[in-house]
């Protein structure tokens, strides 16, 4: 199903559910209950068929044994991938004796809520809180219940406000006036892990069910979306009535700019530090609190929040935006971050302390490899800039590729954006119909909110096809920030589709088949001599084949398989492995171009490539 069916079905099922709600309900269980009952009928058939072979051997005796023994196989290996246990969630698990407090007030939304009870509570080093259900019987069920608590959003929320969150996400569970929803909820999340289940290699018995998945997954999560994003608002309500609709629209609220904050300031600052010292050395989740004065300027908080509040609901997510959240119960958008010392990580007691130094313990050695690399990579760039800087103080001429990496440079490890802007102003100026100067410009143009990027990355875009996805992107970008929605969705349509062409063109090239047509390669004469000329020099080649491999997406982009034999040797795979390897290494082709051996496992399409006029090209 693509976005765009996705979104028609999903606004004409909107529609549908306003109009009559409880036949719309009805309608999503029945589906609902269908997919179930193709699993069922799936499995029940193979239990048939395995009994009948039993019972057949009464008759068919001996006969009747070679039926039992791959039906018996076979069913056991479908009931073994639909046994498999999915990996239960990550993080710091937690006692009642660890942390009484919290446990206290789990219980008590819990209570509220009439959510079940929970197997398992995990602090993790998310800002989020969550539930999540993992079947110990896979596809049958019995789920246990797990409840995911990030220790930044503890770090960062008051304790009213961390008890809001809490109470929307025990909403999800309810056994109340959402419980049909809440088992649709638990349904889009079964149907999503079973596509990631059977989706992998390895499960035998799968395609019995991918086929169905592929289709029914995608479909169901359309016509149940309206419901889920019913569920969420649901989960707001609880969320309300557990609290207040003021302290839950804090907590809505904190979640935007909190968010923003870590991702924008917090990480990136410390994240920079790899520029200067070799090795981490900081504690981030020991420094982590949420008091934000000082460290954000309120004008800054103010345009994040109006930015969550102009930001559209879409259908990406089943979230709704903030404004409709809000607007839901009646509150406008409240930021007030918890007072020192006052935020709900006291709520774990003397686990506070150990969990913190834990976190912080595996950030540093999950950074430090990447941290080293990086301090190493700013150096190279560093002395790499001051050499072609000294070439410039010396008045010699910088080349083209020269220029562009002193821009580039400057702006990855010297002066910084804003000084590298000018060089790629002064580079598209020298070389204005250049594809990569072009867009390198109109995309830093474009993210300052300048309306002369545009015309800049449509060009590249136009002169160079791998411009085009992010080329889409940007553009998006640029006018979802301009208000103009219409014109966004455009780019983001073409990025879809683009992108989608690519991954279909690069899953076209990855191998070759015999059922694949081919045709003649046709190079020119100066190509083609090119060519063999270089091939030549390969020792140990005996005979080579070179043809075109006839592909439905960018066909004008020619697809090349060049087959080569190397005769007989007593270590015939070692020298093909070497003339391989020498081919690839070593030549220079007309296009993107597969290179294999066309002996051994692969004789048959040597003798398909041998019986093609013009093919053998040495």
């Amino acid at each position: 199903m693509t976005e765009e069916q996705f979104a028609v079905l999903v606004d004409r099922l909107e529609q549908s559910a306003r109009r009559r709600p409880a036949l719309y309900r009805l309608r999503v269980l029945l589906l609902a209950m269908f997919g179930n009952a193709y699993m069922a009928f799936i499995l029940l058939l193979l239990l048939a068929l395995f009994l009948a072979s039993l019972v057949s051997v009464v008759f068919l005796k001996a006969l009747a044994l070679k039926l039992i023994i791959p039906v018996g196989i076979f069913l056991w290996v479908v009931m073994k991938s639909l046994w498999v246990k999915l990996p239960p969630p990550q993080g710091i698990r937690l006692k009642r004796k660890d942390a009484p407090e919290l446990f206290r007030l789990i219980d008590t939304l819990r209570k509220r809520a009439r959510a079940p009870h929970f197997h398992r509570v995990l602090i993790t080093d998310d800002f989020n809180a969550a539930v999540a259900q993992r079947p110990q019987l896979g596809v049958f069920g019995w789920y246990r219940n797990y409840l995911l608590i990030g220790l930044p959003l503890m770090k960062m929320l008051s304790v009213g406000q961390f008890a809001a969150v809490l109470a929307h996400e025990f909403g999800h569970l309810a056994k109340g006036h959402g419980r049909l929803s809440s088992w649709l909820y638990r349904q889009r999340l079964r149907w999503s892990q079973l596509m990631g289940l059977f989706g992998e290699e390895g499960y035998k018995g799968s395609f019995l069910f991918t086929p169905f998945l592929n289709w029914f997954a995608p479909y169901f999560n359309a016509y149940s979306f309206p419901l889920a994003r019913a569920n969420e608002y649901e989960a707001d309500a609880a969320s309300v009535r557990a609290t207040s609709k003021v302290v839950a629209a804090e907590a809505l609220t904190a979640a935007y700019v909190v968010g923003n904050y870590l991702n924008e300031q917090f990480w990136p600052q410390i994240y920079r530090q790899a520029d200067e010292i070799p090795q981490p050395s900081f504690a981030p989740y020991n420094e982590m609190h949420g008091h934000l004065a000082g460290a954000v300027p309120l004008d800054t908080i103010k345009q994040w929040v109006e930015r969550a509040m102009q930001q559209p609901t879409g259908l990406s997510d089943t979230h709704p935006s903030l404004k409709d959240r809000l607007t839901a119960f009646g509150e406008a958008p409240r930021y007030a971050p918890p007072e020192p010392g006052k935020s709900a990580e006291h709520l774990l007691g003397p686990s506070l302390e150990p969990i913190t130094a834990q976190f912080d313990r595996d950030w540093t050695a999950a950074t430090e490899a990447g941290w080293r690399q990086r301090y190493e990579e700013v150096k190279e760039g560093r002395e790499s800039l001051a050499q072609l800087e000294q070439k410039l103080a010396a008045g010699e001429e910088a080349s083209l590729q020269e220029a562009y990496d002193r821009a580039m440079l400057t702006e990855r490890y010297g002066a910084g954006a804003d000084a590298a802007l000018p060089l790629f102003e002064a580079l598209q100026q020298r070389a204005p119909d250049d594809a990569v100067v072009s867009y390198a410009l109109g995309v830093r143009w474009l993210g300052r909110d300048d309306e002369r990027g545009a015309a800049l990355v449509q060009f590249a875009m136009e002169q160079d096809a791998d411009a085009i996805v992010p080329g889409a992107e940007a553009l998006r970008d640029y006018h979802w920030r301009s208000g103009r929605e219409e014109e966004a969705q455009r780019w983001h349509t073409q990025m879809v589709e683009r992108a989608e062409s690519d991954r279909l063109a690069a899953q076209e090239r990855s191998q070759i088949l015999l059922k694949d047509k081919y045709e003649r390669h046709g190079l020119g004469e100066e190509e083609l001599a090119a060519l063999q000329a270089q091939l030549k020099t390969v020792p140990g080649l005996r005979k080579v084949y070179f043809v075109r491999k006839r592909v439905q997406h960018y066909p004008e982009r020619a697809f090349y398989v060049l087959g080569f034999t190397v005769g007989f040797t007593l270590r015939v795979k070692r020298r093909r492995a070497e003339v391989q390897r020498h081919i690839l290494n070593e030549i220079e082709f007309p296009g993107e171009t597969m290179v294999l051996s066309v002996e051994g496992g692969n004789y048959r399409f040597g003798r398909k490539f041998r019986w093609m006029r013009g093919s053998r090209i040495l």
